[in-house]
């Protein structure tokens, strides 16, 4: 099989492709990951995840290349949505979660594979949505200092305490929220030829 490359440095997407089983490497994209005037949040995943891929598909033309980009967004029911990133510091973590207090925050983790001699591209986007509970500052803090997520879109880990947060999770694919759906991927590796069971 063509060598299978991951366009992330990020641990949470490595620890998953890893769960496949299939040898990979990593590989930083170099991509600036910034949103466009009036980029839809949909499109802006999509768009970051092809970004991804492509940078590296030129660079190594006979690899398969997994790109990925999630975007978290909050209030999309009200027809305003804001999107959260990556939060970065502490201050910004726990104002993110005094917003999705008691709401609903829709996780969008795009995924594109391709290879620069293949004309053909998989892309896919997986809609994964989070509900939190009430939370109050203190709570809040507590977890915060305990898990210190500012390198999660949305300030939360759901594979680890952050799950205390939330009220439901409503999924296809509980990968996808950690950052790397698999079920879809998966699919995407067999149709290219990689043995997967």
């Amino acid at each position: 099989m063509p060598p299978l490359i991951l366009a992330s440095t990020s641990v949470y997407r490595r620890a998953l492709l890893q769960r496949l089983g299939l040898p990979f490497a990593c590989h930083a994209p170099r991509v600036a990951e910034s949103r466009a005037a009036g980029e839809a949040p949909r499109a802006l995943a999509t768009r970051l995840a092809h970004a991804k891929a492509a940078r590296l598909a030129g660079e190594h033309p006979d690899a398969w290349i997994i790109g990925s980009d999630q975007v978290a967004v909050l209030g999309e029911e009200t027809g305003e949505p804001e999107v959260l990133g990556k939060p970065g510091t502490v201050t910004n973590c726990v104002d993110q979660l005094q917003k999705c207090s008691g709401r609903s925050v829709v996780f969008l983790t795009a995924v594109t594979l391709l290879q620069h001699e293949n004309p053909g591209r998989h892309e896919f986007v997986d809609v994964t949505r989070v509900t939190f509970r009430r939370l109050d500052r203190e709570a809040i803090l507590r977890y915060v200092a305990h898990e210190s997520p500012l390198d999660c879109a949305g300030g939360f880990k759901s594979e680890g305490l952050g799950i205390s947060l939330l009220e439901a999770i409503e999924t296809r694919d509980p990968s996808g929220l950690v950052g790397l759906p698999l079920i879809g991927l998966a699919a995407a590796l067999r149709d290219v030829g990689y043995m997967l069971p």
